[in-house]
């Protein structure tokens, strides 16, 4: 049954390791280490992406940019938010607001809020009053070396051409073609899937990114 409302929660952490940037939300930040992992490390925007993916029971980060491939060694997680705006254009959906919480020590993300915010609002194509990011510090927790993020997006139905609800309620596997015909209904600017991790295969549920 097509559900006029869903939302999906997002969850992501990883380590603080010396000698790699520090990248949240897209964002850049000033910081004597970086978080680990195969891509850039950004969890905030790794989060997002499995919420996006999860409300739209799509899979998660891991179906589409598994670690093993050397692809995505170091690659932007930005790559990764935009397949997951593909994916809830096919489904027929778009964003309605998102809520994130951002735990750790350091950096102390208050006095960055607002400018990460703004990048984040950005790559989703969103208000900026449609974006909240908090941050938290693990006060009793045994995680002063880890960063861990939260969110919760919530998507609402759109209105789609009377073809392209029909690719959606019918095709087995859209070509790139249809997938750039129904997104571009809901962001002006289409663009090629041929680099992004579009699959269809049964997804993994290991966080590996």
């Amino acid at each position: 049954m097509f559900m006029s409302m869903r939302i999906g929660l997002g969850f992501d952490s990883h380590a603080f390791k010396p000698g790699v940037p520090l990248v949240i939300g897209g964002l850049r930040i000033d910081h004597p280490e970086g978080l680990a992992g195969h891509s850039d490390g950004d969890l905030l925007l790794h989060a997002l992406t499995d919420a996006l993916l999860g409300a739209v029971s799509a899979g998660d980060i891991g179906t589409f940019f598994p670690p093993t491939d050397p692809k995505w060694k170091d690659a932007d997680s930005s790559v990764f938010l935009k397949t997951a705006l593909e994916e809830i254009a096919l489904a027929g959906y778009k964003i309605v607001n998102i809520d994130c919480v951002l735990v750790m020590h350091r950096p102390k993300i208050v006095p960055i809020a607002a400018e990460m915010r703004e990048r984040v609002a950005d790559l989703l194509g969103l208000d900026l009053k449609c974006v909240s990011i908090k941050g938290k510090t693990p006060e009793g927790l045994q995680q002063d070396g880890t960063a861990v993020a939260h969110v919760v997006a919530l998507l609402e139905a759109i209105k789609l051409p009377h073809e392209h609800k029909k690719l959606t309620a019918e095709a087995d596997v859209p070509t790139d073609a249809d997938i750039d015909g129904v997104f571009s209904t809901v962001v002006a600017d289409a663009h090629n899937m041929s680099a992004l991790g579009r699959k269809r295969n049964p997804f993994s549920t290991d966080d590996l990114t």
